[in-house]
């Protein structure tokens, strides 16, 4: 799917000349180069009152992503399988172009980029969140919230859902005569991963790729490109974004930009 995330800042004309500027001498508006990504913070444990939860800080954006586990019915094709659902929500003071209310498409797109990466490789082991085969199974909330916006929301949102997956933990299920489920107080289980995976963003301004752009980037670049890949270094999707094209070549080493910035975003991770 390709969509044009809408409300981006509007940049004047000389402001555009001076970030294509720039990246023509191989820096940019912050200083670093092409191909570098800026600095990460990942704090887990956050939320008591969540199953799991990461803040994450990628340069100036950041996000709080909350795990919730509650029991509840499979879905009618996946009776054998726990559920997975993700959300996310734009706070109004993370950026002057989010506005109270229900998500907009850019929430909305995220959150299924987000999903996708985890689905597609079936990264959480959702057989074994099963309790009751076909009755009775956990379902798992990744509840995304962006509080600041200063471009990559992706990428931020992404480590946050995996950092806080890893950390999560739910209460191990007994299930009793008559399927009555009791949950142990002193008990835990670590929601089943059998895989991480990680997306990395690179934009294409005019001729140039740049990994982990900044908001003034995004709003001047052609398009985005969107890699979601595992820890081998495997394709598990990819996303774009914008009207702008990508050659065979610009897609090759935005591959390559992308594998280098996963190996470090893992690297963070706890």
């Amino acid at each position: 799917m390709s969509t044009t995330p809408p409300n981006l800042p509007v940049v004047s004309k000389i402001k555009k000349d001076t970030i294509l500027g720039m990246i023509s001498k191989s820096t940019r508006v912050d200083g670093r180069k092409l191909s570098d990504i800026r600095s990460i913070e990942i704090k887990t444990d956050i939320i008591p009152n969540a199953n799991g939860s990461a803040h994450v800080k990628l340069g100036r954006s950041q996000v709080i992503v909350g795990v919730k586990a509650e029991i509840g019915s499979p879905y009618p094709d996946t009776p054998n399988e726990g559920v997975l659902i993700v959300n996310a929500e734009f706070v109004p003071l993370a950026s002057p172009t989010f506005e109270p209310g229900p998500p907009d498409e850019r929430a909305i797109e995220l959150a299924r980029v987000i999903d996708r990466s985890l689905r597609e490789l079936k990264a959480i082991e959702l057989d074994k969140l099963a309790i009751i085969p076909g009755k009775r199974v956990w379902t798992v909330f990744v509840d995304i919230y962006v509080i600041d916006h200063d471009g990559n929301l992706v990428d931020a949102s992404s480590l946050g859902t995996i950092a806080a997956l890893k950390t999560a933990k739910i209460p191990k299920a007994k299930v009793e005569g008559d399927d009555r489920i009791e949950l142990s107080d002193s008990e835990y289980m670590n929601i089943p991963l059998r895989s991480i995976t990680l997306t990395a963003t690179i934009a294409k301004i005019d001729e140039y790729l740049v990994a982990d752009p900044v908001l003034e980037e995004e709003a001047v670049a052609d398009t985005l490109i969107i890699f979601s890949l595992d820890s081998e270094g495997r394709i598990t999707g990819i996303q774009k974004s914008g009207n702008g094209y990508l050659s065979s070549d610009d897609v090759r080493k935005a591959l390559e930009m992308a594998k280098t910035m996963t190996k470090i975003y893992m690297s963070k991770l706890p």
